[in-house]
């Protein structure tokens, strides 16, 4: 019998109690950038993408390839999010 226990094929999608579950990586920065603005975003994680000509498209492209700026892009989303509404 070839029964397969390699880790790496069987390793564990995100958790469901993840709060970032779910959320696409497209949506957050969308949010963020609707919430704060480029200018904003760039003061409070300063990375050329946000900086220099930010897009959309070029910010997912770095944020993609760089887990420590995904990292500090989805925490921000984390902390904004639990604030988002509380002062209107």
């Amino acid at each position: 019998m070839t029964h397969s226990t390699n880790p790496s094929s069987s390793a564990p999608r995100a958790h469901p109690k993840d709060p970032l579950h779910g959320i696409p990586l497209k949506e957050i920065v969308m949010q963020l950038e609707q919430h704060y603005g480029w200018e904003t975003l760039a003061e409070r994680i300063p990375i050329n993408c946000f900086k220099n000509n930010p897009t959309l498209k070029s910010s997912l492209t770095f944020l993609r390839k760089t887990p420590w700026a995904r990292t500090k892009v989805e925490q921000l989303y984390l902390k904004s999010k639990a604030n988002w509404g509380k002062y209107k």
